[in-house]
């Protein structure tokens, strides 16, 4: 029988120490805010050269996203396809409806009865407290990466994900290409606490170079 990734997640998740991942030396609490921002950035340079339609839609649903977070919405399946009807371009974003592959067809994401119910209480965690914020985004990026919840667009609506948990402690990023570039595995563990990791990186680095400490980098 294949594997289902999804599952192999799952439980990959609940293995990571989200607590106790690093998170870079002053810790990852906002507000944080860089001289740019750099989900802006990546749109008005790669997504914009890549397809210029796809950058428009993309850019209006990372404002719905920001003013989402100021409105104190709460991160939830509706409010995911709000934004992806938006990146999409289409009247409707549902959770898909069989099974879903990707990297070439390496990974397969099962669907069951409870996959839907799964996912929601996924995204409920987006605020468990006692979790470093850093730790948070990551986890709900790869949540929507491995769920994989819509027929398409599922990179963009983690990048989403992730930028709205962030805004939520208002924290925005300088850059993202790290980010987006990095190749993700359902089932790695080390990968997983990695990504969070990563993220608490990108969040002292915005720290640092906004306040003059370092230079400032592409991405």
């Amino acid at each position: 029988m294949t594997d289902d990734h999804l599952r192999s997640w799952c439980e990959i998740r609940e293995r990571v120490a989200w607590r106790e991942v690093r998170h870079g030396p002053r810790g990852p609490e906002g507000p944080v805010r860089g001289r740019r921002d750099g989900i802006l950035h990546r749109i008005a340079t790669g997504e914009s050269a890549r397809d210029p339609v796809r950058a428009r839609r993309l850019l209006a649903a990372y404002r719905r996203v920001r003013a989402d977070a100021a409105a104190g919405r709460i991160l939830d399946f509706g409010l995911l396809a709000d934004w992806q009807r938006t990146v999409l371009g289409v009247p409707y974003a549902p959770f898909r409806g069989g099974t879903a592959f990707a990297k070439g067809g390496r990974e397969r994401y099962g669907l069951d009865a409870d996959t839907p119910r799964r996912f929601a209480a996924c995204l409920a965690d987006s605020r468990q407290d006692g979790i470093p914020v850093a730790s948070r985004a990551a986890r709900a990026y790869l949540d929507v990466c491995f769920f994989h919840p819509f027929s398409d667009g599922n990179a963009r609506a983690a990048l989403l994900t992730l930028a709205f948990v962030l805004a939520e402690e208002e924290i925005v990023l300088d850059q993202v290409g790290p980010l987006v570039q990095l190749r993700r595995y359902a089932d790695d563990l080390d990968g997983a606490r990695g990504t969070a990791e990563l993220v608490g990186m990108l969040i002292e680095g915005t720290r640092r170079r906004r306040d003059g400490t370092s230079h400032a980098a592409g991405g």
